[in-house]
């Protein structure tokens, strides 16, 4: 059984009094402890599947399940790490009240507080730095303690979108080795939402390719890459040449 369940989903937005459709038809499924990753053609309706997912848009057609029970406002097992950290981040709180800010609703005791948020800060990093604010902190940084906060949350899944586009290429690697890392750690279902054919492949089990708009489904490839996945001796794979040249073709093909 799924724990992440998309079945026909449609979402269609009114701009301007035309009916616009964003994505047409989806249906896939992300099993528990998968890390599925979504690519597809830029503007092919990505962030409005996240959003659909996060619970944050409603769907015009179609149902979504977590856990075989449906989404119909933010779930509390899940969280977001959005492509903007600079935004998502509060720029007058330190790195630990931003990690801290989610976990507010939960009422916890101050000691399982400060050890879920200093778990957190280890995993990506960060221990040294939990006083510092989010504009003292390079992009890379910054976006560790958006990660950071998300765990800190015990999510049972990680919707990510998009959450290395604005680094640099060194600083991207690092994050996708973080990712995989966590994944492991925590043992938390990952979806994974980017436009780079390469970063799908590498962090992916599964890849989702998406058509051009109206988007649909075009082909859900398996990744048969050995774990541990390394930047180097991973991305030199004739296997590893070998998906990711289909995959790209395969979004060629569907702008044809």
């Amino acid at each position: 059984m799924d724990m992440l369940k998309i079945d026909a989903l449609s979402k269609v937005y009114n701009l301007a009094g035309n009916a616009v459709t964003a994505i047409d038809q989806i249906s896939f499924g992300v099993k528990e402890g998968e890390l599925v990753c979504v690519v597809g053609p830029s503007g092919c309706g990505k962030t409005t599947l996240v959003r659909c997912l996060a619970g944050l848009l409603l769907p015009s057609k179609g149902s979504l399940a977590l856990r075989g029970k449906p989404i119909v406002g933010p779930p509390k097992e899940l969280a977001v790490v959005f492509q903007e950290y600079s935004r998502s981040l509060m720029p007058w709180m330190s790195v630990r009240d931003n990690i801290a800010l989610p976990l507010r609703h939960k009422h916890l005791p101050a000691q399982k507080e400060a050890a879920l948020i200093g778990n957190a800060l280890e995993s990506v990093g960060l221990s040294h730095c939990p006083d510092r604010y989010p504009w003292q902190l390079s992009g890379g940084m910054q976006q560790r303690v958006a990660i950071a906060r998300a765990l800190a949350y015990e999510p049972q899944i990680l919707l990510m979108d998009e959450p290395f586009a604005s680094v640099d290429a060194q600083t991207r690697a690092e994050l996708e080795d973080l990712v995989l890392r966590v994944r492991s750690e925590f043992g938390v279902t990952v979806l994974f939402v980017t436009h780079d054919i390469d970063e799908a492949v590498y962090l992916g089990d599964r890849v989702v390719v998406l058509s051009p708009p109206p988007t649909t489904v075009q082909e859900i490839l398996d990744i048969d890459l050995p774990h541990p996945r390394d930047q180097v001796d991973t991305k030199m794979m004739p296997r590893f040449v070998e998906l990711r040249t289909h995959v790209y073709a395969e979004i060629m093909r569907g702008k044809q």
